[in-house]
Protein backbone atom coordinates (compact mmCIF):
# COMPACT_ATOMS: atom_id res chain seq x y z
CA UNK A 1 0.00 0.00 0.00
CA UNK A 2 0.98 3.68 -0.89
CA UNK A 3 1.47 6.01 2.42
CA UNK A 4 -0.32 9.06 2.45
CA UNK A 5 2.45 11.15 2.20
CA UNK A 6 3.96 9.46 -0.92
CA UNK A 7 0.41 9.26 -3.06
CA UNK A 8 -0.01 12.90 -2.48
CA UNK A 9 3.86 13.85 -3.46
CA UNK A 10 2.56 11.47 -6.53
CA UNK A 11 -0.35 13.40 -7.78
CA UNK A 12 1.85 16.83 -7.63
CA UNK A 13 4.55 15.54 -9.93
CA UNK A 14 1.41 14.04 -12.28
CA UNK A 15 0.11 17.71 -12.21
CA UNK A 16 3.54 19.44 -12.38
CA UNK A 17 4.65 17.78 -15.49
CA UNK A 18 1.24 17.61 -18.01
CA UNK A 19 1.19 13.66 -17.15
CA UNK A 20 -2.38 12.02 -17.35
CA UNK A 21 -3.52 10.09 -14.00
CA UNK A 22 -5.74 7.06 -14.59
CA UNK A 23 -8.77 8.43 -13.91
CA UNK A 24 -8.08 11.22 -16.74
CA UNK A 25 -7.44 8.60 -18.92
CA UNK A 26 -10.46 6.80 -18.42
CA UNK A 27 -13.46 7.41 -20.73
CA UNK A 28 -16.28 9.27 -19.94
CA UNK A 29 -18.78 6.99 -21.65
CA UNK A 30 -18.00 3.26 -21.10
CA UNK A 31 -18.99 0.89 -23.48
CA UNK A 32 -19.38 -1.95 -21.28
CA UNK A 33 -20.49 -4.92 -23.47
CA UNK A 34 -22.22 -6.02 -26.62
CA UNK A 35 -23.88 -3.18 -28.29
CA UNK A 36 -22.99 -0.46 -25.57
CA UNK A 37 -24.71 -0.12 -22.01
CA UNK A 38 -28.11 -0.44 -23.55
CA UNK A 39 -27.22 -3.29 -25.82
CA UNK A 40 -28.80 -1.72 -28.48
CA UNK A 41 -26.80 -0.20 -30.37
CA UNK A 42 -27.06 3.56 -29.75
CA UNK A 43 -24.25 5.72 -28.49
CA UNK A 44 -26.96 7.98 -26.80
CA UNK A 45 -24.49 10.56 -25.17
CA UNK A 46 -22.58 11.17 -28.20
CA UNK A 47 -22.93 14.59 -29.85
CA UNK A 48 -20.98 16.71 -32.06
CA UNK A 49 -19.66 13.83 -34.73
CA UNK A 50 -19.16 14.64 -37.86
CA UNK A 51 -21.98 14.50 -40.18
CA UNK A 52 -20.42 14.22 -43.44
CA UNK A 53 -16.14 12.31 -44.58
CA UNK A 54 -13.74 13.53 -47.36
CA UNK A 55 -13.29 10.42 -49.16
CA UNK A 56 -10.15 9.51 -47.45
CA UNK A 57 -12.84 9.45 -44.02
CA UNK A 58 -12.35 10.78 -40.78
CA UNK A 59 -8.32 10.70 -39.24
CA UNK A 60 -7.11 7.30 -38.68
CA UNK A 61 -6.19 8.06 -34.93
CA UNK A 62 -4.20 4.65 -34.64
CA UNK A 63 -4.06 1.31 -35.42
CA UNK A 64 -2.43 -1.73 -33.20
CA UNK A 65 -1.62 -5.39 -34.49
CA UNK A 66 -1.18 -8.28 -33.43
CA UNK A 67 -4.42 -9.06 -31.40
CA UNK A 68 -5.20 -12.50 -33.28
CA UNK A 69 -8.06 -13.71 -35.16
CA UNK A 70 -11.76 -13.79 -34.45
CA UNK A 71 -15.14 -12.05 -35.06
CA UNK A 72 -14.91 -10.63 -31.40
CA UNK A 73 -15.51 -6.81 -31.13
CA UNK A 74 -14.89 -4.42 -28.40
CA UNK A 75 -15.68 -3.14 -24.83
CA UNK A 76 -14.35 0.06 -23.16
CA UNK A 77 -14.45 0.25 -19.72
CA UNK A 78 -12.43 2.63 -16.89
CA UNK A 79 -9.72 3.68 -19.41
CA UNK A 80 -9.17 -0.04 -21.14
CA UNK A 81 -10.34 -1.55 -24.13
CA UNK A 82 -11.44 -5.41 -23.72
CA UNK A 83 -11.74 -7.83 -26.71
CA UNK A 84 -10.58 -11.19 -27.57
CA UNK A 85 -8.49 -13.02 -30.28
CA UNK A 86 -7.03 -16.41 -31.39
CA UNK A 87 -3.02 -16.21 -31.47
CA UNK A 88 -0.01 -18.41 -31.01
CA UNK A 89 -0.75 -20.01 -27.72
CA UNK A 90 -4.42 -20.20 -28.85
CA UNK A 91 -7.55 -18.00 -27.82
CA UNK A 92 -6.96 -15.42 -25.12
CA UNK A 93 -9.04 -12.51 -23.52
CA UNK A 94 -7.23 -9.20 -24.10
CA UNK A 95 -7.15 -5.68 -22.28
CA UNK A 96 -5.53 -2.95 -23.70
CA UNK A 97 -4.73 0.64 -23.28
CA UNK A 98 -7.49 2.94 -24.24
CA UNK A 99 -5.25 5.72 -25.45
CA UNK A 100 -3.42 4.30 -28.27
CA UNK A 101 -4.21 0.64 -27.53
CA UNK A 102 -1.01 -0.88 -25.67
CA UNK A 103 -1.41 -4.18 -24.75
CA UNK A 104 -1.68 -4.33 -20.69
CA UNK A 105 -2.66 -8.38 -20.55
CA UNK A 106 -3.46 -11.38 -21.56
CA UNK A 107 -5.70 -14.18 -20.33
CA UNK A 108 -6.28 -17.69 -21.70
CA UNK A 109 -9.77 -18.49 -22.74
CA UNK A 110 -10.27 -22.16 -24.27
CA UNK A 111 -11.46 -22.43 -28.03
CA UNK A 112 -11.07 -21.49 -31.00
CA UNK A 113 -11.17 -18.01 -33.36
CA UNK A 114 -13.61 -16.34 -30.78
CA UNK A 115 -17.27 -14.31 -31.19
CA UNK A 116 -17.90 -12.84 -27.76
CA UNK A 117 -17.74 -9.10 -27.02
CA UNK A 118 -16.49 -9.23 -23.26
CA UNK A 119 -18.67 -7.58 -20.50
CA UNK A 120 -16.88 -5.47 -18.31
CA UNK A 121 -18.68 -4.62 -14.31
CA UNK A 122 -17.51 -3.92 -11.27
CA UNK A 123 -13.84 -5.22 -11.14
CA UNK A 124 -13.78 -7.79 -13.35
CA UNK A 125 -14.46 -8.44 -16.61
CA UNK A 126 -16.70 -12.01 -18.32
CA UNK A 127 -15.70 -13.75 -21.56
CA UNK A 128 -16.79 -16.59 -23.11
CA UNK A 129 -14.91 -18.78 -25.72
CA UNK A 130 -16.37 -20.44 -28.93
CA UNK A 131 -16.31 -24.10 -27.01
CA UNK A 132 -18.27 -22.63 -23.83
CA UNK A 133 -15.44 -21.69 -21.23
CA UNK A 134 -16.51 -18.59 -19.50
CA UNK A 135 -14.22 -16.56 -17.44
CA UNK A 136 -14.10 -14.25 -14.83
CA UNK A 137 -10.94 -11.83 -14.96
CA UNK A 138 -9.81 -8.94 -13.06
CA UNK A 139 -9.89 -6.02 -14.92
CA UNK A 140 -6.56 -4.90 -13.85
CA UNK A 141 -4.47 -8.14 -13.42
CA UNK A 142 -6.33 -10.73 -16.12
CA UNK A 143 -6.18 -12.57 -12.90
CA UNK A 144 -9.20 -15.16 -13.38
CA UNK A 145 -11.78 -15.27 -10.64
CA UNK A 146 -13.76 -17.93 -11.48
CA UNK A 147 -14.69 -19.84 -14.51
CA UNK A 148 -17.05 -22.12 -15.56
CA UNK A 149 -17.37 -25.33 -18.84
CA UNK A 150 -20.95 -24.40 -20.62
CA UNK A 151 -20.80 -28.05 -21.76
CA UNK A 152 -19.25 -29.94 -18.42
CA UNK A 153 -21.25 -27.77 -16.11
CA UNK A 154 -24.70 -27.68 -17.25
CA UNK A 155 -24.76 -30.05 -20.85
CA UNK A 156 -24.54 -26.81 -22.61
CA UNK A 157 -24.61 -27.47 -26.78
CA UNK A 158 -24.88 -25.34 -29.67
CA UNK A 159 -27.54 -25.40 -32.55
CA UNK A 160 -24.61 -25.63 -35.31
CA UNK A 161 -20.96 -25.42 -35.48
CA UNK A 162 -19.70 -21.97 -35.29
CA UNK A 163 -19.01 -21.61 -31.29
CA UNK A 164 -20.49 -19.79 -28.73
CA UNK A 165 -20.96 -16.16 -29.31
CA UNK A 166 -23.12 -14.61 -26.49
CA UNK A 167 -21.92 -11.32 -24.87
CA UNK A 168 -22.50 -12.20 -21.19
CA UNK A 169 -25.07 -9.90 -19.59
CA UNK A 170 -24.49 -7.86 -16.38
CA UNK A 171 -27.66 -7.37 -14.40
CA UNK A 172 -27.07 -6.51 -10.66
CA UNK A 173 -25.64 -9.01 -8.84
CA UNK A 174 -25.76 -11.94 -11.61
CA UNK A 175 -24.22 -12.65 -15.03
CA UNK A 176 -26.65 -14.38 -17.19
CA UNK A 177 -26.15 -16.30 -19.88
CA UNK A 178 -27.08 -19.27 -22.59
CA UNK A 179 -25.33 -22.65 -22.08
CA UNK A 180 -28.05 -23.99 -24.30
CA UNK A 181 -28.97 -27.54 -22.05
CA UNK A 182 -32.72 -28.11 -22.05
CA UNK A 183 -32.77 -27.87 -17.92
CA UNK A 184 -30.25 -25.03 -18.65
CA UNK A 185 -30.49 -23.01 -21.56
CA UNK A 186 -30.28 -20.07 -19.46
CA UNK A 187 -28.50 -19.60 -16.07
CA UNK A 188 -28.19 -17.06 -13.65
CA UNK A 189 -24.62 -16.87 -11.84
CA UNK A 190 -23.09 -15.01 -8.61
CA UNK A 191 -21.17 -12.70 -10.65
CA UNK A 192 -18.30 -12.47 -8.31
CA UNK A 193 -18.33 -16.40 -7.63
CA UNK A 194 -19.31 -18.14 -10.57
CA UNK A 195 -22.44 -20.17 -8.21
CA UNK A 196 -25.38 -21.19 -9.76
CA UNK A 197 -28.91 -18.83 -8.56
CA UNK A 198 -30.97 -20.02 -10.87
CA UNK A 199 -31.19 -22.34 -14.30
CA UNK A 200 -34.24 -22.02 -16.86
CA UNK A 201 -35.78 -25.21 -18.64
CA UNK A 202 -36.49 -25.17 -22.20
CA UNK A 203 -39.95 -24.96 -22.68
CA UNK A 204 -41.57 -28.44 -24.45
CA UNK A 205 -44.21 -27.02 -26.63
CA UNK A 206 -41.73 -23.99 -28.33
CA UNK A 207 -42.22 -25.88 -31.35
CA UNK A 208 -40.30 -27.38 -33.75
CA UNK A 209 -38.56 -25.08 -36.31
CA UNK A 210 -34.77 -24.78 -35.81
CA UNK A 211 -32.30 -26.98 -33.45
CA UNK A 212 -32.02 -27.18 -30.11
CA UNK A 213 -29.07 -25.56 -28.44
CA UNK A 214 -27.79 -21.76 -27.85
CA UNK A 215 -28.06 -19.53 -30.58
CA UNK A 216 -25.68 -16.53 -31.83
CA UNK A 217 -28.20 -13.62 -29.96
CA UNK A 218 -26.96 -12.15 -26.60
CA UNK A 219 -29.80 -11.67 -24.34
CA UNK A 220 -31.59 -8.22 -23.37
CA UNK A 221 -33.80 -6.92 -20.75
CA UNK A 222 -37.32 -6.25 -20.74
CA UNK A 223 -40.44 -5.34 -18.77
CA UNK A 224 -43.14 -6.08 -21.11
CA UNK A 225 -46.49 -6.46 -18.87
CA UNK A 226 -44.95 -4.99 -15.93
CA UNK A 227 -42.60 -7.80 -15.89
CA UNK A 228 -38.72 -7.65 -15.57
CA UNK A 229 -38.03 -10.80 -17.97
CA UNK A 230 -34.87 -12.04 -19.95
CA UNK A 231 -35.39 -12.25 -23.60
CA UNK A 232 -33.17 -14.14 -25.64
CA UNK A 233 -32.93 -16.12 -29.49
CA UNK A 234 -31.94 -19.45 -29.01
CA UNK A 235 -31.98 -22.41 -31.46
CA UNK A 236 -35.65 -23.18 -31.01
CA UNK A 237 -36.25 -19.32 -31.32
CA UNK A 238 -36.95 -16.62 -29.12
CA UNK A 239 -37.80 -16.91 -25.25
CA UNK A 240 -38.65 -15.32 -22.00
CA UNK A 241 -37.49 -15.91 -18.66
CA UNK A 242 -38.61 -14.72 -14.97
CA UNK A 243 -35.57 -12.38 -14.40
CA UNK A 244 -36.24 -13.04 -10.61
CA UNK A 245 -36.51 -17.33 -10.69
CA UNK A 246 -35.67 -17.66 -14.25
CA UNK A 247 -39.53 -19.51 -14.95
CA UNK A 248 -40.09 -19.34 -18.82
CA UNK A 249 -42.62 -17.11 -19.66
CA UNK A 250 -43.28 -17.16 -23.15
CA UNK A 251 -41.45 -18.40 -26.42
CA UNK A 252 -41.88 -18.14 -30.10
CA UNK A 253 -40.49 -20.24 -32.69
CA UNK A 254 -41.60 -19.58 -36.46
CA UNK A 255 -38.77 -17.10 -36.58
CA UNK A 256 -36.31 -19.85 -35.59
CA UNK A 257 -34.25 -21.46 -38.86
CA UNK A 258 -32.16 -24.89 -39.00
CA UNK A 259 -29.02 -23.06 -39.62
CA UNK A 260 -27.82 -19.87 -37.51
CA UNK A 261 -30.03 -17.56 -35.44
CA UNK A 262 -27.93 -14.68 -34.89
CA UNK A 263 -29.38 -11.17 -34.20
CA UNK A 264 -29.86 -10.07 -30.92
CA UNK A 265 -33.82 -8.82 -30.45
CA UNK A 266 -35.22 -5.27 -29.88
CA UNK A 267 -37.46 -4.28 -26.83
CA UNK A 268 -39.42 -1.58 -26.98
CA UNK A 269 -42.15 -0.91 -23.97
CA UNK A 270 -44.75 -4.21 -24.48
CA UNK A 271 -43.20 -5.38 -27.52
CA UNK A 272 -40.52 -7.62 -29.11
CA UNK A 273 -38.99 -7.42 -32.32
CA UNK A 274 -36.69 -10.47 -33.62
CA UNK A 275 -35.53 -11.48 -36.81
CA UNK A 276 -32.97 -14.51 -38.61
CA UNK A 277 -31.76 -14.89 -42.01
CA UNK A 278 -31.38 -17.85 -44.19
CA UNK A 279 -34.48 -17.02 -45.73
CA UNK A 280 -36.44 -16.71 -42.40
CA UNK A 281 -37.79 -13.53 -42.07
CA UNK A 282 -38.93 -11.16 -39.19
CA UNK A 283 -41.63 -10.29 -36.59
CA UNK A 284 -43.05 -8.70 -34.15
CA UNK A 285 -44.89 -9.66 -30.55
CA UNK A 286 -46.86 -8.06 -28.60
CA UNK A 287 -46.69 -9.16 -24.87
CA UNK A 288 -49.04 -9.15 -22.58
CA UNK A 289 -50.83 -10.67 -19.33
CA UNK A 290 -53.92 -13.88 -19.67
CA UNK A 291 -54.34 -14.73 -16.03
CA UNK A 292 -51.68 -15.32 -14.33
CA UNK A 293 -48.95 -15.81 -17.72
CA UNK A 294 -47.32 -14.13 -19.70
CA UNK A 295 -48.75 -14.88 -24.08
CA UNK A 296 -46.66 -13.06 -27.11
CA UNK A 297 -49.12 -12.13 -29.79
CA UNK A 298 -47.73 -11.91 -33.67
CA UNK A 299 -48.44 -8.62 -34.64
CA UNK A 300 -47.03 -8.95 -37.51
CA UNK A 301 -44.58 -11.59 -39.95
CA UNK A 302 -42.30 -10.25 -42.68
CA UNK A 303 -41.17 -12.43 -45.48
CA UNK A 304 -37.66 -12.75 -45.74
CA UNK A 305 -38.27 -10.59 -49.12
CA UNK A 306 -39.19 -7.75 -47.09
CA UNK A 307 -37.00 -8.02 -44.19
CA UNK A 308 -34.43 -10.38 -42.65
CA UNK A 309 -31.55 -9.48 -41.05
CA UNK A 310 -28.56 -11.70 -41.08
CA UNK A 311 -26.50 -11.03 -38.10
CA UNK A 312 -25.42 -7.23 -38.54
CA UNK A 313 -27.96 -5.88 -35.94
CA UNK A 314 -30.64 -3.64 -35.94
CA UNK A 315 -31.51 -0.31 -34.06
CA UNK A 316 -34.80 0.32 -33.04
CA UNK A 317 -35.06 4.21 -32.81
CA UNK A 318 -38.05 6.24 -32.40
CA UNK A 319 -40.99 4.68 -34.26
CA UNK A 320 -38.78 2.96 -36.56
CA UNK A 321 -36.08 0.04 -37.01
CA UNK A 322 -33.34 0.46 -39.50
CA UNK A 323 -30.79 -2.76 -40.48
CA UNK A 324 -29.19 -4.01 -43.24
CA UNK A 325 -31.50 -6.20 -45.11
CA UNK A 326 -30.79 -9.07 -46.59
CA UNK A 327 -29.04 -12.87 -46.37
CA UNK A 328 -25.47 -11.97 -46.32
CA UNK A 329 -26.49 -8.39 -47.56
CA UNK A 330 -26.50 -4.94 -45.81
CA UNK A 331 -29.15 -3.32 -47.76
CA UNK A 332 -29.75 -0.10 -45.85
CA UNK A 333 -33.65 -0.46 -44.94
CA UNK A 334 -35.77 1.71 -42.41
CA UNK A 335 -39.33 0.37 -41.49
CA UNK A 336 -42.41 1.69 -39.12
CA UNK A 337 -41.85 -0.23 -35.74
CA UNK A 338 -45.91 -0.75 -35.45
CA UNK A 339 -46.70 -1.81 -38.82
CA UNK A 340 -44.10 -3.17 -40.21
CA UNK A 341 -43.96 -1.37 -43.65
CA UNK A 342 -41.18 -0.35 -45.73
CA UNK A 343 -40.43 3.44 -45.05
CA UNK A 344 -37.63 3.44 -47.35
CA UNK A 345 -34.72 1.21 -48.91
CA UNK A 346 -30.86 2.54 -49.82
CA UNK A 347 -30.58 -0.49 -52.41
CA UNK A 348 -27.33 -2.28 -52.21
CA UNK A 349 -25.67 0.52 -50.41
CA UNK A 350 -22.19 1.83 -51.06
CA UNK A 351 -20.89 -1.37 -49.59
CA UNK A 352 -21.33 -5.34 -50.27
CA UNK A 353 -22.05 -8.20 -47.80
CA UNK A 354 -23.47 -7.85 -44.11
CA UNK A 355 -23.44 -4.73 -42.74
CA UNK A 356 -22.80 -4.05 -38.69
CA UNK A 357 -24.46 -1.03 -37.67
CA UNK A 358 -24.51 1.42 -34.92
CA UNK A 359 -26.36 4.85 -34.09
CA UNK A 360 -24.84 7.87 -33.04
CA UNK A 361 -25.02 12.12 -33.33
CA UNK A 362 -28.51 11.42 -35.53
CA UNK A 363 -26.38 9.27 -37.95
CA UNK A 364 -26.30 5.27 -38.43
CA UNK A 365 -22.71 3.45 -39.01
CA UNK A 366 -23.07 0.64 -41.70
CA UNK A 367 -19.85 -1.52 -41.90
CA UNK A 368 -19.74 -3.17 -44.67
CA UNK A 369 -18.36 -7.25 -44.84
CA UNK A 370 -15.92 -5.79 -47.95
CA UNK A 371 -14.66 -2.60 -45.48
CA UNK A 372 -16.65 0.11 -46.25
CA UNK A 373 -17.71 2.32 -43.70
CA UNK A 374 -21.13 4.20 -44.49
CA UNK A 375 -22.67 7.49 -43.13
CA UNK A 376 -26.67 7.20 -43.23
CA UNK A 377 -28.89 9.79 -41.70
CA UNK A 378 -31.20 7.84 -38.95
CA UNK A 379 -34.40 9.56 -40.21
CA UNK A 380 -37.61 8.27 -41.40
CA UNK A 381 -37.99 10.88 -44.64
CA UNK A 382 -36.06 9.37 -47.04
CA UNK A 383 -32.84 7.46 -47.80
CA UNK A 384 -29.48 9.93 -47.23
CA UNK A 385 -26.05 8.56 -47.82
CA UNK A 386 -24.04 11.14 -46.12
CA UNK A 387 -20.95 9.45 -46.89
CA UNK A 388 -18.37 6.93 -47.11
CA UNK A 389 -15.02 5.44 -47.27
CA UNK A 390 -12.48 1.99 -46.93
CA UNK A 391 -11.42 1.47 -43.74
CA UNK A 392 -7.59 1.27 -43.56
CA UNK A 393 -7.46 -2.65 -43.45
CA UNK A 394 -9.61 -5.60 -44.50
CA UNK A 395 -7.63 -8.96 -43.08
CA UNK A 396 -10.79 -10.38 -42.88
CA UNK A 397 -14.74 -10.56 -43.76
CA UNK A 398 -15.46 -7.18 -42.34
CA UNK A 399 -17.61 -8.34 -39.59
CA UNK A 400 -17.24 -7.04 -35.91
CA UNK A 401 -19.56 -4.48 -34.86
CA UNK A 402 -17.80 -0.90 -34.77
CA UNK A 403 -18.21 1.43 -31.61
CA UNK A 404 -18.05 4.95 -30.70
CA UNK A 405 -16.72 6.49 -27.47
CA UNK A 406 -15.70 9.85 -26.48
CA UNK A 407 -16.28 10.69 -30.31
CA UNK A 408 -13.59 8.17 -32.06
CA UNK A 409 -15.13 5.46 -33.79
CA UNK A 410 -13.49 1.57 -33.44
CA UNK A 411 -13.36 -1.19 -35.92
CA UNK A 412 -11.75 -4.54 -35.42
CA UNK A 413 -10.45 -6.22 -38.64
CA UNK A 414 -9.15 -9.29 -37.01
CA UNK A 415 -5.95 -9.07 -36.06
CA UNK A 416 -6.08 -5.05 -35.90
CA UNK A 417 -7.91 -2.71 -33.86
CA UNK A 418 -8.17 0.91 -35.74
CA UNK A 419 -9.78 3.95 -34.44
CA UNK A 420 -10.73 7.12 -35.87
CA UNK A 421 -11.33 10.45 -35.07
CA UNK A 422 -14.72 11.10 -36.10
CA UNK A 423 -15.58 14.32 -33.88
CA UNK A 424 -15.90 17.67 -35.86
Amino acid sequence: MLSKHFRLLLLVGIAAFGLKSPAQLASANDWPSWRGPHRNGIAVDETGLQSEWTEDGPKLKWQIDGIGRGYSSIAISDGRIFTMGSRKDGCELIALELDGGRELWATPVKGGNPNCTPTVDGGLVYALGREGHLVAADVVTGKIAWQKDFPKDFGGRMMSGWGYSESPLVDGDRLVCTPGAKDAVVVALNKKTGETIWTSVMPDDIGGRGKDGAGYSSIVISHAADVKQYVQLTGRGVISMDAENGKQLWSYNRIANGTANIPTPLVKGDFVFCSTGYGTGAALLQIRKEGNQLVADEKYFLDAKDMQNHHGGMIVYGDHIYCGHGHNNGFPLCINFSTGKEVWSGGRGPGSGSAAILLADGNLYFRYEDGTMALIEATPEEYRLKSSFKLATKNGKSWPHPVIVDGLLYARDQNALLCYDVRK
